[in-house]
């Protein structure tokens, strides 16, 4: 698979310690990079915002009932839902703070930064970009239900594993909110 976008993929790597600085000097336009030269592999990168919910959200049901069936009251599964939500929010905090936001000077270091998380700081308004891929959600699915299921008993795994899925849906959609919307409250604006 071949990086296309021409300036950037063929520089980011070359940028060394400059490349710091320039990542975060913003591309204010609601178009970003190419980053596949195959139209499939392209298609893979780009999602519109309301996929997220149309996608996950039937799987966090499906979750949450499986808890149900097995013999768990509303209110346990309320409780464990709220858990996952939190689990799920830790991993998020965890992730951006230690990882989507660490120094890089090196090429294979600047190119993997630029293409986990330094694209969406270069160009903050791409429309397609603000939330996850689903493929790729559905790749990391299997080590989060793999914690999951390490961490609690059979009938439990599935409602803390839509909990954290029900985070992650309120976490992306909101993402997306607070770079395309005009939010009018006080703690919306905040957040933005």
């Amino acid at each position: 698979m071949l990086l296309r976008n021409l300036k950037i993929s063929q520089t980011v790597g070359h940028l060394g310690e400059a490349y710091q600085e320039w990542v975060h000097q913003p591309i204010v336009n609601k178009e970003g990079p190419r980053f596949f030269e195959s139209e499939f592999w392209e298609f893979l990168t780009r999602t519109v915002w309301w996929a997220i919910p149309v996608i996950w959200l039937p799987i966090v049901c499906y979750s949450i009932s499986v808890s149900i069936r097995m013999g768990h009251s509303v209110p346990e599964v309320a409780l464990i839902v709220v858990f996952g939500i939190f689990v799920w929010t830790l991993m998020e905090y965890t992730l951006h703070r230690f990882l989507f936001y660490i120094k890089t000077k090196s090429y294979w270091g600047n190119t993997a930064y630029y293409l986990l998380h330094g694209c969406h700081h270069k160009h903050p308004m791409d429309g397609l970009c603000l939330v996850f891929p689903p493929a790729v959600t559905t790749i990391l699915c299997v080590p989060f239900w793999n914690l999951i299921k390490l961490i609690s008993t059979p009938s439990t795994a599935p409602s803390l594993f839509g909990g954290g899925l029900l985070g992650y849906v309120m976490y992306d959609v909101t993402h997306y909110y607070l770079h395309h919307g005009q939010p009018t409250g006080a703690v919306p604006r905040n957040l933005k």
